[in-house]
């Protein structure tokens, strides 16, 4: 199963940066999700991503939006990223089952044993609306702002 627009997202549960559980049903009816799937915390690319999401947050996360990273880090790996580079949002591990929410949204890389960079708006209802999946090439947080003003 992957997440497709117009279906049902796949729920998960799993443990941010604090070490809590947090789910997708969490915002069922409240909220729209914005999930980010990316490949490592302290590398690069993935730092530069999510410093522009944070960057643009007070846009990006709202009363009507929560925004979730996702990677096969523990919890505690996220945890003293996020402080280093100023993370408020939360960061959650998807590291066991290693990488199987990844590979339920149909963005797990098995070669590598990491997520590719996957990012997918799910409405409150629990269905995807908005996709964008690349191996390599950075996302733009434009394209974020053009899902959610279309939602």
């Amino acid at each position: 199963m992957t997440a497709e627009v117009g279906a049902p997202a796949p729920g998960f549960t799993l443990r941010d940066q604090f070490n809590h559980p947090v789910s997708l049903a969490d915002f069922a009816g409240r909220r729209n999700v914005l999930v980010v799937f990316y490949p490592a915390a302290f590398t690069r690319v993935c730092q530069g991503e999510l410093g522009a999401i944070q960057a643009r947050l007070d846009r990006l996360q709202n009363d009507d939006v929560q925004v979730l990273g996702v990677s096969v880090d523990s919890p505690y790996a996220h945890r003293v990223w996020a402080e280093q580079q100023g993370f408020t949002f939360p960061l959650l591990s998807d590291f066991w089952p290693h990488g199987a929410v990844a590979e339920a949204y149909g963005c797990f890389d098995a070669v590598r044993g990491k997520a590719t960079r996957g990012s997918y708006l799910v409405d409150r209802a629990g269905i995807v609306r908005w996709q964008v999946v690349h191996d390599v090439e950075a996302r733009d947080v434009d394209g974020y702002l053009t899902a959610l003003a279309g939602i």
